[in-house]
C-alpha cells in the first residue's frame, strides 16, 4: 500500500462521533455525502461506504468507541480523495498482521471485515498497541478514478 503522506488536506475536516449505535449510521451517511460532493462514481462511493461501515463497526464493537475524521485531501499530482481516519482508545489490535486475514475474528463474525475494508480502499494502514493499550487509528484513502 503506498501512503498518503503526501497528501493535503482541502477544507475542514468533519468530525463524527462513534459512541452510540446510531452514530454508525450518521458515520455511513456523511462518507457517502462526502463521497458525492468529489463526484466519486457510484462503484467508489460504494466501496468506500462499505470500507467505513465495517471500520466504523469495529471502533464500536471492538474498542467501545471512538471518532471518525473525514478529510477531503489532494496529492501533488492533483488526484482528489477520501482520507478517512478512525481513533479509538481500546484495547488495540494484538496482531495487526493476523486481524488483517480472512478468517480471523475476536467477536464471533466470519473475520472478512478488516481486511476487506483494506482491500477497498486505496490507502490502509494501522497504528495500534497493546502494551499500553493506547488505542488504534486507521488511516484510509479512496482517490477519485
Amino acid at each position: 500500500m503506498v501512503s498518503d503522506d503526501a497528501a493535503t488536506p482541502v477544507g475542514a475536516p468533519l468530525i463524527v462521533p462513534i459512541t452510540v449505535e446510531e452514530h454508525l449510521r450518521t458515520a455511513r451517511h456523511a462518507v457517502r455525502a462526502a463521497a458525492q460532493r468529489l463526484k466519486l462514481r457510484l462503484v467508489d462511493q460504494t466501496k468506500l461506504v462499505t470500507a467505513a461501515s465495517e471500520l466504523a463497526r469495529n471502533c464500536y464493537i471492538h474498542a467501545g468507541g471512538g471518532e471518525l475524521t473525514i478529510e477531503e485531501v489532494v496529492r501533488d499530482d492533483h488526484c482528489r480523495g477520501i482520507r478517512l481516519t478512525f481513533e479509538d482508545s481500546g484495547p488495540g489490535i494484538p496482531d495487526p498482521e493476523a486481524a488483517l486475514l480472512d478468517g480471523f475474528s475476536t467477536g464471533g463474525g466470519l473475520g472478512h471485515g478488516l481486511g476487506g475494508a483494506r482491500r477497498l480502499m486505496d490507502e490502509f494502514t494501522i497504528t495500534t498497541s497493546v502494551t499500553p493499550p493506547t488505542g488504534t487509528a486507521i488511516v484510509a484513502t479512496r482517490w477519485v478514478r
